[in-house]
């Protein structure tokens, strides 16, 4: 495969798990990889939890914002190689049809926005969602991706899933 991979991050509202996730691909993915989000349904948001746990772990969060999975498939998108479903629903929805037939794979991560209680609880539910998603993104980013076939390595990023 070639040296440089666009990876698109998908969740229905994209105000939180698929944020977290595109800003811990740019930061660890350096040169080789270019990370986006969207969503199904955005809601237009990006979730000050996820921007805070973002920036608790100095990640950048400039340029961060809630947006449609359809701007990804207009013609002047950028040709994706890689993408994956965060959540449950993204994971069951239709998809638009991608440019250059994508490797897709679900690596379900549980809603943190989804969850009530105290700030201490709902503060722990981003950091969970954020390690989650940045042990997946390691392991993906370790993966032989220039040496290895692309039914391997649909194989491997499956299995990251389940991580």
């Amino acid at each position: 495969m070639q040296q440089h991979y666009n990876v698109l991050f998908l969740c229905t509202g994209n105000s939180a798990r698929s944020i977290m996730a595109e800003a811990i691909m740019n930061q660890k993915g350096g040169l080789v990889f270019a990370a986006y989000s969207a969503g199904s349904h955005p809601s237009g948001a990006v979730r000050p939890e996820a921007l805070h746990q973002l920036e608790r772990s100095s990640i950048p969060t400039n340029d961060l914002r809630s947006k449609s999975w359809d701007e990804f498939s207009q013609p002047d998108a950028p040709k994706l190689d890689f993408v994956f479903t965060v959540c449950d629903n993204a994971a069951n929805e239709v998809c638009p049809l991608w440019s250059g037939q994508p490797m897709t794979a679900h690596w379900g991560v549980p809603d943190p926005a989804a969850v009530e209680g105290t700030k201490e609880q709902i503060e722990k539910a981003y950091c969970d969602a954020f390690f989650m998603l940045d042990r997946r993104i390691r392991l993906f980013l370790n993966l032989p991706l220039v040496s290895l076939d692309s039914l391997a390595i649909k194989r491997e990023i499956d299995k990251i899933g389940y991580q």
